[in-house]
């Protein structure tokens, strides 16, 4: 199991749409987060005097899946965030709603730090895949001697473990279950039984796997080729995840997901399958035994209790 973190939050206002700030035990790295709406208090915040990082976080009007991320870097980040508060015409970004940035403590964070970091935080937000990228490619930058490439590594480790508490999940790599017959899923993964899904009638089935807390559709399970049913949110999601090529044309009037796709629910999983309103608690069966994935969670927190008793 992995070890348990403290994170100390601080709500700069009182309010809990105001300016945040985070730090981690043992860490002398300090995160300030807010929206774009009180940029005028968040500017006068010390914090963004230092050399930092930062990141620029806002709805993609064409993608409700993904949001849209600026990361960047500066000696003066009250200064750069600025200019990126000016209209678009005058070289600003209209695209943010949220700002967060990362400076240090010690203020030992230097120009070559943090652009080394830039480097690293785009290559892995585009690993990553959970936002589209305004900055495009990442330069890489190595002129770091390799004791601080070590430390920055271990700063970014912890930058990607704070930013999902405060809301930014762009950077949270999914422990993804392995897709190959008989292997289990990383030790560090809080990982399922395997889950079906079938419906004989179209000729779907697809596996499933819960991994740290979403679940998984796994690589080559087969979907309905077309929403089906009436209206549904999920609907957008199916037809963009068609654009994305994660649901591909299998050349037998169904979709091959290409590859693991995390949901938010069993539920979500299931709607995206079978082209309709589901309910993954009922839909999916533990593979193996027939049990549904709503009777296997009761069994299992029936487990606990009684090992409690």
């Amino acid at each position: 199991m992995t070890q348990g973190r403290s994170i100390r939050l601080f709500l700069v206002d009182g309010t809990p749409n105001g300016l945040l700030t985070a730090e981690i035990m043992n860490w002398t790295g300090h995160v300030l987060t807010g929206p774009r709406s009180k940029l005028s208090e968040l500017v006068q915040r010390p914090e963004c005097g230092r050399t930092g990082i930062y990141f620029l976080v806002g709805p993609d009007p064409e993608n409700s899946l993904r949001p849209l991320v600026y990361i960047g870097e500066s000696d003066d980040v009250g200064t750069r965030l600025k200019q990126h508060n000016r209209p678009e015409e005058k070289g600003g970004k209209d695209f943010w709603e949220k700002v967060c940035l990362v400076t240090s403590k010690d203020q030992n964070l230097t120009k070559a730090h943090v652009k080394y970091l830039e480097s690293l935080l785009i290559q892995n937000a585009g690993q990553v895949g959970r936002c589209q990228l305004i900055n495009g490619t990442a330069h890489e930058y190595i002129n770091l001697p390799e004791s601080d490439r070590a430390d920055m590594a271990f700063f970014m480790e912890q930058i990607r473990t704070v930013l999902p508490v405060l809301g930014f999940d762009f950077l949270r790599d999914a422990s993804k279950p392995s897709t190959a017959a008989g292997t289990p899923a990383p030790q560090f993964a809080q990982a399922s039984p395997r889950f079906i899904l079938e419906a004989s009638k179209h000729g779907i089935r697809a596996k499933g796997q819960e991994v740290d807390g979403e679940f998984f559709v796994l690589e080559g399970s087969l979907a309905r080729r077309e929403w089906a049913g009436p209206y549904h949110s999920y609907q957008k999601q199916h037809a963009q995840l068609c654009e994305e090529g994660v649901l591909v044309d299998n050349g037998s009037g169904l979709r091959r997901f290409t590859k693991d796709y995390a949901f938010s629910s069993p539920s979500a999983a299931a709607a995206i399958v079978v082209g309709r309103a589901a309910n993954g608690r009922i839909d999916w069966k533990v593979e193996g035994s027939g049990l549904s994935y709503g009777e296997w969670q009761d069994k299992e927190v029936s487990a606990v209790e009684t090992e409690a008793s």
